[in-house]
């Protein structure tokens, strides 16, 4: 029996390597087919805000990655909620967004939760989609957030331990918290430098995704 495919699709390329060797790492005999569109993330700024258009794209895209075969379709940009939710009506496999899984296991750590993000329109879908799983288990959260967009800019610039240094010393400043949510796929490898504690979980969107995926469709 064949591994299932499973389409990721990206906003920006600085997403793909993080995923990519996530799935290595965890789930080697895994299919995965990359799919790329990397005028979402420019024309979501350029916006300011996600449009009809817009969200039909990604309609178009979960179609595509349907059609070719995907058993499961992960999307790995954290600013288009509404947009992924579209997309999950469109087609009959299941279509995760970047953070689900992240977001249930920050919430089964506690109720102070920080989360970082070095793209600045990713932290109000983030906050909206963890108040609304919060809200349906009737639960109360404090949410400390924090934009680091110069680590953004070292890691386009290759800078990759720079961009780590820079998301590490924002976590510092965001204090002590049940969960320190790394809001974006791209931000995965500066967890190596967040020290772990027992009382606060840091938790990367692609080790989340995979594992949830993989209960769900592996052997």
């Amino acid at each position: 029996m064949k591994s299932p495919r499973i389409a990721l699709i990206h906003a920006t390329p600085v997403a793909i390597d993080p995923i990519v060797g996530t799935f290595r790492r965890m789930w080697p005999d895994a299919r995965i087919v990359n799919l790329l569109e990397d005028s979402l993330s420019t024309d979501l700024a350029a916006e300011g805000k996600l449009t009809d258009r817009m969200i039909a794209r990604f309609v178009t895209l979960a179609r595509y990655a349907h059609e070719c075969g995907a058993a499961a379709i992960l999307f790995t940009c954290s600013a288009f909620g509404p947009a992924i939710e579209a997309a999950q009506r469109a087609v009959p496999i299941p279509v995760l967004k970047p953070n689900e899984a992240m977001l249930k296991e920050a919430l089964a750590a506690g109720s102070r939760i920080g989360l970082l993000a070095t793209f600045e329109p990713s932290i109000p879908a983030l906050r909206e989609e963890l108040e609304q799983m919060a809200a349906q288990q009737a639960r109360k959260i404090e949410i400390i957030t924090c934009t680091v967009p110069d680590a953004l800019a070292e890691l386009h610039e290759g800078r990759v331990d720079e961009h780590d240094r820079l998301i590490a010393a924002a976590a510092e400043e965001i204090g002590p918290c049940d969960a320190l949510i790394l809001g974006q796929f791209s931000m995965a490898s500066a967890a190596a430098l967040i020290p772990d504690c027992p009382e606060r979980r840091v938790l990367t969107s692609p080790a989340s995704a995979v594992a949830q995926l993989k209960r769900q469709l592996g052997p």
